[in-house]
């Protein structure tokens, strides 16, 4: 092709219809969260009684209007996008309207968008000719961020189209959804995951995507995760890409990704108290600025380590609880970080001097 363009020719050992070039596929790349989704309400794990609803509904029962609610993490939406799939097969898409936090949910969407998408009737059969139920679903992801003014328009669009449309409403606070939605709805709490089932996904995905972990890094990934599957999974595969193809993983890789600060630095912050040297302090506090941990992972870890630290009485660790709490609440308000460690600081060493 080259030559033809040049001289008007094709080449001689250029067959026409031929292309120096052959175009390479390049397989789509995916998020792990989103390649690992649970395709079927039976791969749900530990929401027993959320799954065994949905199994219901999908072998011939009515579905309820639904409430989700629970740590972020936990399979809420997962759950009912595989269920919406299994009820609808490959045009599920058609049939439910997901609604994120991301998206504009005022009174005007509720009014305009959710109400207009409710009110279509939805026939028994799918475009295939397989039966289907003859309703669409609404999923209302975060919606405890919806306005109490968007919340109330729902209420009697949920009654008046419920022959056509049920609604699913998935929220990480209960007590933030209006008490005449949730009396609407069938609610369902979503515990925090075992750590076992955690481990026993990575172990899986570890397995399909050729990566090396040990035992004590897949635990320390299991442990900074806090029942968090997502979380779990975004750190593993931001690990993976760190450390590059066919490397092995390591405790310090997971540190530095989940941005969890290493115990040395908590037992070091005491040690420097217990000296009762305001001015190491300083410098120490100085050289832990430096090392850009977030002041509030500090606070949390510190909390959980104080507290089962064997160096303190219970009178100290009143003291330093209560100073913790301040703490984080002045961090909260947008207080400076190395002046608020440095007033955790001087309490602890108050605290030593009791």
């Amino acid at each position: 092709m080259q030559s033809f363009l040049k001289s008007g020719k094709l080449d001689p050992s250029e067959k026409p219809g031929q292309s120096s070039t052959k175009p390479t596929k390049k397989s789509k790349a995916v998020p792990w969260v989103e390649k690992y989704r649970p395709r079927t309400v039976s791969d749900v794990v530990e929401q027993n009684e959320a799954v065994a609803v949905l199994q219901q509904c999908i072998t011939g029962a009515d579905l309820p209007n639904l409430l989700f609610y629970g740590p972020p993490g936990t399979g809420k939406t997962s759950t009912i996008l595989a269920a919406a799939r299994q009820l609808f097969g490959d045009y599920y898409k058609d049939r439910i309207l997901e609604l994120n936090a991301s998206d504009e949910r005022g009174i005007q969407v509720i009014r305009d968008k959710v109400k207009t998408f409710a009110q279509l009737s939805a026939s028994g059969t799918r475009p295939d000719g397989k039966p289907c139920p003859p309703f669409k679903i609404v999923i209302l992801d975060e919606a405890d961020s919806m306005t109490h003014a968007a919340q109330a328009a729902l209420r009697r669009t949920m009654e008046k189209e419920s022959k056509s449309t049920r609604f699913c409403l998935i929220c990480n606070y209960v007590s933030r959804i209006i008490e005449p939605l949730t009396s609407r709805c069938t609610k369902f709490r979503f515990k925090p995951l075992n750590e076992s089932m955690i481990l026993e996904r990575l172990t899986f995905i570890c397995k399909e995507e050729n990566i090396q972990c040990d035992d004590q890094t897949m635990n320390k990934l299991v442990e900074t995760s806090g029942g968090d599957m997502r979380r779990a999974i975004t750190s593993l595969q931001s690990c993976a890409r760190l450390k590059g193809e066919g490397a092995s993983i390591k405790i310090e890789d997971v540190l530095e990704v989940t941005g969890v600060v290493p115990d040395h630095w908590l037992e070091k912050f005491l040690d420097v108290c217990k000296a009762r040297n305001h001015n190491q302090l300083q410098e120490f506090l100085e050289e832990l600025m430096f090392e850009a941990y977030a002041a509030s992972q500090l606070l949390e870890q510190l909390n959980e380590f104080i507290v089962n630290f064997d160096g303190f009485t219970d009178k100290q660790k009143a003291l330093i609880g209560e100073k913790l709490g301040v703490v984080s609440f002045r961090l909260q308000d947008g207080g400076s970080e190395f002046v608020q460690l440095l007033d955790l600081g001087c309490s602890i060493i108050k605290a030593y001097g009791l």
